[in-house]
């Protein structure tokens, strides 16, 4: 399936992006430590929050069909940048929180599964074998 986005230059280190099929937009800002305003999301924030998400959508896939609700299920993500060789994405941390009500009704071979879609998602399994790509399962109990 091929997606189109566009974006524009609009000045300032910003872009503006919209996605093609569903006419959303959204602005880039260059980060406060690479010369921006860091008023917006940068592109390799984006990246983080790809990460974020495509773990709890991949999980959420999986859970449709186990007929599993894991509404509540909370992403937060980390990036850590590098300098050497070159500016690049050094680190993307993934710390995926299942609250205690959804995880009181998960079996544990159903969390396996969960688990092991987790590590599965694409955008995981695209990025580059230099970025260090941590996903933190946190089950409340």
């Amino acid at each position: 399936m091929t997606v189109h986005i566009s974006s524009d230059y609009i000045g300032g280190l910003r872009c503006k992006s919209k996605h093609g099929p569903s006419g959303n937009e959204l602005i880039t800002d260059a980060p406060v430590d690479n010369h921006g305003k860091g008023e917006a999301f940068s592109p390799t924030d984006l990246v983080a929050t790809a990460l974020g998400a495509c773990v709890m959508t991949t999980m959420g896939i999986l859970a449709q069909r186990l007929n599993i609700d894991l509404t509540g299920m909370h992403a937060e993500c980390t990036k850590d940048m590098v300098s050497a060789p070159f500016r690049r994405i050094g680190k993307l941390t993934a710390r995926i929180t299942i609250p205690k009500n959804v995880t009181s009704k998960i079996s544990p071979v159903d969390r396996e599964k969960l688990e092991r879609a987790a590590h599965t998602c694409p955008v995981h399994k695209s990025l580059h074998p230099d970025v260090e790509s941590v996903i933190e399962l946190v089950w409340q109990e």
